[in-house]
């Protein structure tokens, strides 16, 4: 795997699953969740479009180096 796409990786997954709990604390701290409710639907939408590109990229360069 290739160094672009380690750091791929690493972002779509912390965007996954860092946003939230990060967004998650801020509301725990404020007491307005809708920090946290309004953060979700970003988080996921970036964090899935970002991990399946990245892994449709994986795949390719699995395939290649096999040839």
């Amino acid at each position: 795997m290739k160094t672009g796409t380690k750091i791929a990786l690493f972002i779509a997954l912390f965007v996954l699953v860092g946003f939230p709990v990060i967004f998650t604390f801020v509301s725990m701290m404020t007491g307005n969740w809708k920090y946290l409710l309004y953060s979700l639907p970003g988080c996921f939408t970036a964090g899935f479009t970002g991990l399946i590109v990245t892994l449709k990229h994986i795949r390719d360069e699995r395939k290649t180096a096999e040839r």
